[in-house]
Protein backbone atom coordinates (compact mmCIF):
# COMPACT_ATOMS: atom_id res chain seq x y z
CA UNK A 1 0.00 0.00 0.00
CA UNK A 2 2.70 2.20 0.69
CA UNK A 3 4.41 1.86 -2.72
CA UNK A 4 0.85 2.38 -4.33
CA UNK A 5 0.63 5.94 -2.27
CA UNK A 6 4.05 7.03 -3.53
CA UNK A 7 3.42 6.16 -7.28
CA UNK A 8 0.35 8.78 -6.71
CA UNK A 9 2.20 11.31 -4.43
CA UNK A 10 4.64 12.28 -7.26
CA UNK A 11 1.69 13.63 -9.40
CA UNK A 12 2.21 10.70 -12.59
CA UNK A 13 -0.17 8.99 -11.72
CA UNK A 14 -3.64 8.97 -9.90
CA UNK A 15 -4.11 5.56 -8.89
CA UNK A 16 -1.98 2.53 -9.57
CA UNK A 17 -1.22 -1.30 -9.11
CA UNK A 18 1.34 -3.15 -8.69
CA UNK A 19 1.19 -7.21 -9.24
CA UNK A 20 3.95 -9.81 -7.85
CA UNK A 21 4.65 -10.87 -11.68
CA UNK A 22 6.11 -7.36 -12.39
CA UNK A 23 2.78 -6.34 -14.24
CA UNK A 24 1.24 -2.73 -13.17
CA UNK A 25 -1.89 -0.97 -13.95
CA UNK A 26 -2.32 2.60 -13.65
CA UNK A 27 -4.67 5.81 -14.57
CA UNK A 28 -2.90 8.60 -15.54
CA UNK A 29 -3.72 12.15 -17.43
CA UNK A 30 -3.03 11.60 -20.79
CA UNK A 31 0.88 12.92 -22.12
CA UNK A 32 0.81 15.47 -24.44
CA UNK A 33 2.30 13.12 -27.36
CA UNK A 34 -1.29 11.49 -28.02
CA UNK A 35 -3.37 14.37 -27.62
CA UNK A 36 -5.90 15.06 -30.48
CA UNK A 37 -4.80 11.70 -32.36
CA UNK A 38 -6.31 8.42 -32.31
CA UNK A 39 -4.14 5.92 -30.60
CA UNK A 40 -3.56 4.09 -33.80
CA UNK A 41 -1.90 7.48 -35.21
CA UNK A 42 -0.11 7.73 -31.93
CA UNK A 43 1.87 4.28 -31.51
CA UNK A 44 1.56 4.42 -27.79
CA UNK A 45 1.94 0.59 -27.77
CA UNK A 46 5.11 0.64 -29.78
CA UNK A 47 6.54 3.60 -28.33
CA UNK A 48 6.68 2.92 -24.92
CA UNK A 49 5.84 -0.80 -24.83
CA UNK A 50 2.23 0.09 -22.44
CA UNK A 51 -1.32 -0.69 -23.43
CA UNK A 52 -3.77 1.76 -23.10
CA UNK A 53 -6.99 -0.56 -22.14
CA UNK A 54 -9.55 2.73 -21.33
CA UNK A 55 -10.08 6.45 -21.60
CA UNK A 56 -11.63 8.48 -19.19
CA UNK A 57 -13.33 11.96 -20.53
CA UNK A 58 -14.56 14.30 -18.08
CA UNK A 59 -18.26 14.44 -18.05
CA UNK A 60 -18.29 10.57 -19.68
CA UNK A 61 -18.06 6.93 -18.21
CA UNK A 62 -14.78 5.06 -18.78
CA UNK A 63 -14.62 3.63 -22.70
CA UNK A 64 -12.56 0.64 -23.40
CA UNK A 65 -9.38 2.03 -25.66
CA UNK A 66 -9.54 1.02 -29.21
CA UNK A 67 -7.05 1.99 -32.33
CA UNK A 68 -9.92 4.72 -33.08
CA UNK A 69 -10.36 6.19 -30.09
CA UNK A 70 -8.77 9.72 -30.26
CA UNK A 71 -7.13 11.15 -26.53
CA UNK A 72 -8.62 14.72 -25.65
CA UNK A 73 -5.96 16.84 -23.57
CA UNK A 74 -8.02 16.40 -20.30
CA UNK A 75 -8.39 12.77 -21.11
CA UNK A 76 -7.47 10.30 -18.48
CA UNK A 77 -5.94 6.39 -19.51
CA UNK A 78 -6.00 3.43 -17.64
CA UNK A 79 -2.59 2.12 -19.04
CA UNK A 80 -1.09 -1.64 -18.25
CA UNK A 81 2.36 -3.43 -18.89
CA UNK A 82 5.83 -4.19 -17.14
CA UNK A 83 5.92 -2.02 -14.00
CA UNK A 84 9.02 -0.06 -15.11
CA UNK A 85 7.46 0.54 -18.49
CA UNK A 86 3.51 1.77 -16.61
CA UNK A 87 6.20 3.69 -14.50
CA UNK A 88 8.26 5.45 -17.34
CA UNK A 89 5.05 6.21 -19.30
CA UNK A 90 3.37 7.78 -16.52
CA UNK A 91 6.41 10.31 -15.76
CA UNK A 92 5.52 11.77 -19.62
CA UNK A 93 2.76 13.70 -17.88
CA UNK A 94 4.88 14.84 -14.99
CA UNK A 95 6.94 16.95 -16.30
Amino acid sequence: MGERVAHMVTGAMIDYIEFDDGFAIARTRAPEVSWDRTLEETGLRAKYDVTVVGVKRRGEDFTYAKPETTIAKSDELIVCGSTKKVESFCALTHG
